[in-house]
């Protein structure tokens, strides 16, 4: 497991690397950021913002999802993974946003989970970039990278990982270094062939220096 000291390093290698980490998702105002995020769930941002594009010149409102059958949201976003099931779940909290809060996305997690199809990493995303809370948000990237560099265990589940990144991670860099652990992940520390010959982080990287020993 990496200190506190050496996460530090990490965290401030990642700053030097990706010194601009943003959300990456396309969005204009919070409810756009809800639909945008629980769409990307087993899916790319990229593709999230082609489909978006189209999708929030049609839709503006919470009432605009509902005013269409199912079929026809569905073949707006038929494109991305999972689109009926999504569908569903983007009609469902439409419902229940209007109904509960007349329209408006609220800076509460806790309320956020409550909706259908919004896990905590959804409510985590859209409270930190929407609102400016400090949260952290595992994705699979962010799961990986902790993972690998050894900061919590292969069998730690996604709110383990959460928690101790925010154990370690001073709070007011939460929401960067979210940023920073997706950018890490996407661009270098990559699901298939990450570049540990050229990582900065290779000398305390457990999974790393693994890789690199079998390397003849």
């Amino acid at each position: 497991m990496l200190t506190k000291a050496q996460w530090q390093f990490c965290l401030d290698e990642m700053e030097l690397m990706f010194p601009d980490a943003h959300c990456e998702l396309v969005h204009e105002n919070p409810f756009e950021l809800l639909v945008a995020t629980l769409l990307s769930a087993q899916c790319t941002d990229v593709l999230v913002n082609k489909v978006t594009k189209s999708l929030f010149q049609k839709y503006h409102k919470p009432e605009d999802y509902l005013a269409v059958p199912i079929e026809e949201l569905q073949n707006d976003i038929r494109s991305i993974g999972l689109y009926r099931n999504k569908a569903k779940n983007i009609q469902a909290l439409s419902k229940q946003l209007i109904e509960l809060y007349d329209g408006v996305v609220l800076a509460d997690r806790d309320l956020l989970t409550a909706f259908p199809g919004v896990g905590r990493k959804t409510a985590n995303v859209v409270v930190s970039v929407a609102f400016g809370i400090p949260a952290i948000a595992v994705d699979t990237h962010v799961e990986r990278v902790s993972k690998r560099l050894g900061l919590c265990r292969w069998k730690d589940s996604v709110l383990q990982v959460e928690q101790i990144l925010m154990k370690k991670t001073p709070m007011e860099l939460w929401s960067k270094a979210h940023h920073q652990l997706i950018f890490f992940g996407r661009y270098h520390c990559k699901a298939q062939n990450p570049q540990c010959p050229q990582c900065p982080l290779l000398s305390i990287c457990r999974e790393g220096k693994k890789r690199m020993s079998k390397i003849v």
